[in-house]
């Protein structure tokens, strides 16, 4: 690893870098999953969604940066599902930074800010298919509890997701 990373808290000014790390990471590896037509859609709402998410600031949005060009984000907050814990709705790595431990770094930080937050659970939903991801969250502790469900993006066609969870000390 070369270079400085830093992590802090994303500022509605920041939706233009959070756009750039969701679609970039998508493109690369959820492209396979939707029809083309779909997925062009998919990546432009995912470019323009994040000055609003910002704004509104109902939940944590992190990024970290390795010298000073942000490439990692995390976006979590009270998980509507399990009463008491977070959840962590996106974890995205642009990829350029895929490899240099920017992931990482972010994981650690966020997990702090949501022991911070008063938490002591945390979940999370990945697609089954996407083994980079997984074998991710396995190294960053958490384990699969299990659970599966079928998540429609919006083309109307369900694809698999399985839970991890962490249980934050």
């Amino acid at each position: 690893m070369t270079g400085i990373f830093t992590v802090f808290h994303a500022s509605p000014g920041d939706g233009d870098a959070v756009g750039e790390i969701h679609t970039e990471s998508w493109k690369v590896a959820y492209a396979g999953f939707f029809s083309p037509e779909f997925f062009e859609g998919a990546v432009r709402h995912r470019l323009g969604k994040w000055h609003g998410v910002l704004a509104e600031g109902k939940d944590t949005v992190m990024l970290a940066a390795l010298d000073g060009r942000p490439l990692a984000f995390s976006y979590f907050g009270s998980s509507p599902e399990h009463q008491g814990s977070a959840e962590l709705f996106g974890f995205y790595g642009h990829p350029d930074g895929w490899g240099t431990g920017i992931a990482g770094a972010l994981m650690t930080a966020s997990l702090e800010r949501m022991r911070e937050e008063g938490f002591g659970r945390v979940h999370l939903w990945t697609l089954r298919d996407t083994p980079q991801s997984r074998r991710f969250y396995a190294k960053s502790g958490f384990t699969e509890s299990r659970a599966v469900r079928g998540h429609d993006f919006g083309d109307g066609n369900p694809i698999e997701q399985v839970e991890y969870e962490l249980i934050l000390r």
